[in-house]
């Protein structure tokens, strides 16, 4: 019996061994392989997707880091514009393209938001937290909240008043996309203030300004660096910031908070994602090509320029940031009921 049982043992596990043995070789030329390619990135040129119009905030900023990245990863990094649906278009070509750090997306506070309406709506074809993964905060950003000079109001508690005043005026304000951080602001201004405006949405910052600047929009804002030249040249109007602190490039700009619009207040930023099983070390690489790319003196002074302050965080830190956003908006947007 102990015979037969050796030998049926025997007969039963050596094929088994050998599919065994097979099939931990190829798993073992899979992760050579997978190891060469890492070692061997980037070996042709890495795209960062800007999911709105040339012009504004995102783009600025990813075209201003394009190049000292090129110089740290030896390759170019070109920029692409992919605008559309308050930039989840981009976000959805990305989060679907290769994990293969060769596309990425620069992203920014409208992120979150715009995620979290498509999802309220039941249109969003990804998962924003799962599908993406946080590489590395490029720069923070303020938000502003602006309007025309010819808007009789210095101030968004004045802005208020003056759309109270005259109820029958037709007052129009502009986002950068359906759920972008300027539409739900919008959204939630008018609640807030017992007033009513129309929303016009656009594909950026740029065509935004150049409504505003015509005077055809009455409201509208982005992030400080679209319209900061524009402010101190009097074209445009700042009626607050929407950062927890007021921004040193506009240190006479109340914050919202300050005028008693409290609970929409969050840092703005500009940062970069990847498709979610984009391997760690080619994301630590892009990371530290970004934080030296950030810290170089010329980058530092053109943010600051721009009303930026650079950062190039730790992915851990821009997925903290993200989730954080993500818990702060969900109810209001929730609440609101966006689509």
């Amino acid at each position: 019996m102990r015979i037969a049982a050796s030998f049926m043992h025997s007969a039963v596990t050596q094929p088994a061994r050998r599919r065994w043995a097979r099939l931990l070789l190829a798993a073992g030329l899979a992760a050579s392989l997978g190891a060469a390619n890492a070692a061997d990135w980037p070996a042709r040129p890495v795209k960062i997707v800007v999911p709105f119009a040339a012009g504004g905030t995102t783009d600025l900023i990813a075209r201003l880091i394009a190049t000292p990245m090129s110089q740290q990863l030896g390759q170019p990094v070109v920029v692409e514009n992919r605008p559309g649906v308050g930039g989840l278009l981009g976000a959805d070509a990305v989060a679907k393209a290769a994990p293969d750090g060769y596309t990425v997306l620069m992203a920014n506070i409208s992120y979150p938001l715009a995620a979290l309406v498509a999802q309220g709506a039941k249109r969003l074809n990804f998962d924003p937290l799962g599908d993406l993964r946080s590489v590395s905060v490029v720069a923070n950003v303020p938000l502003v909240i602006t309007s025309t000079p010819s808007v009789p109001a210095s101030n968004l508690n004045e802005f208020a008043a003056l759309l109270k005043q005259n109820p029958s005026t037709h007052y129009a304000y502009g986002s950068t996309g359906p759920g972008s951080y300027i539409h739900v602001f919008g959204v939630w201004f008018q609640e807030q203030a017992g007033v009513r405006m129309t929303h016009v949405p656009f594909k950026g910052a740029a065509p935004l300004k150049s409504e505003m600047l015509a005077g055809r929009i009455h409201m509208g804002g982005d992030q400080l660096s679209s319209s900061l030249s524009d402010i101190r040249a009097g074209s445009l109007t700042a009626l607050a910031v929407t950062s927890p602190q007021r921004s040193p490039s506009l240190p006479d700009t109340p914050t919202a908070s300050e005028l008693g619009f409290k609970g929409i207040d969050t840092e703005g930023w500009n940062g970069l994602l990847a498709p979610a099983k984009t391997p760690d070390d080619i994301v630590a690489r892009i990371g530290d090509a970004v934080a030296k790319a950030v810290q170089q003196p010329a980058i530092r002074q053109r943010l600051a320029e721009l009303g930026a302050e650079p950062s190039g965080s730790s992915p851990a830190q821009m997925s903290a940031l993200l989730q954080g956003q993500f818990a702060q908006f969900g109810p209001m947007v929730s609440r609101l009921q966006l689509d």
